[in-house]
């Protein structure tokens, strides 16, 4: 059994999973804020310093979880590895989010794709050297839906 504990969470004006933009950063100008409990606030030093960085998130609204899914821009079943499903074995959530300032313990992001209260397990820096990989193949998204004209439905709940 891996345990993990949340160290903050979001703050957004998305209550239920309709209209959810599919993706963070570049698909999504939503602004929101994370909320890093104090028990973990020293360990925000210095990352003011970066544009972007990751959420790890629990996906704490998804139930059960499917091997097979029809993903929100595609109209055929995918494996769910191959997709970013939330009806995960294990409902974890990853996005990139532009940090436009610190406060304190509360970071103002712009790019959420997250419901509020959604419970944040890490916060990692975005380092362009590491992060941005050229030469990529997007798998089946290729022939995907525009992500810019679709949000999220009931499909996962």
């Amino acid at each position: 059994m891996i345990k993990f504990s949340e160290i903050g969470k979001a703050v957004t004006g998305f209550e239920s999973v309709e209209g959810v933009p599919l993706q963070g950063y570049g698909i999504s100008e939503s602004c929101g804020k994370i909320e890093i409990f104090q028990d973990y606030a020293e360990g925000l030093q210095d990352i003011e310093g970066f544009s972007h960085i990751y959420l790890l998130f629990h996906l704490h609204r998804s139930r059960g979880h499917n091997l097979k899914v029809k993903p929100f821009l595609d109209t055929q079943e995918r494996g769910v590895f191959a997709t970013r499903s939330p009806k995960r074995p294990n409902p974890l959530g990853l996005s990139i989010v532009q940090l436009e300032r610190r406060e304190g313990n509360i970071l103002h992001v712009r790019g959420l794709d997250l419901l509020n209260g959604t419970p944040i397990i890490d916060v990692k820096p975005y380092i362009q050297a590491f992060d941005n990989i050229q030469g990529t193949r997007d798998g089946w998204y290729l022939q995907g839906m525009n992500p810019h004209q679709t949000l999220s439905d009931e499909r996962f709940k």
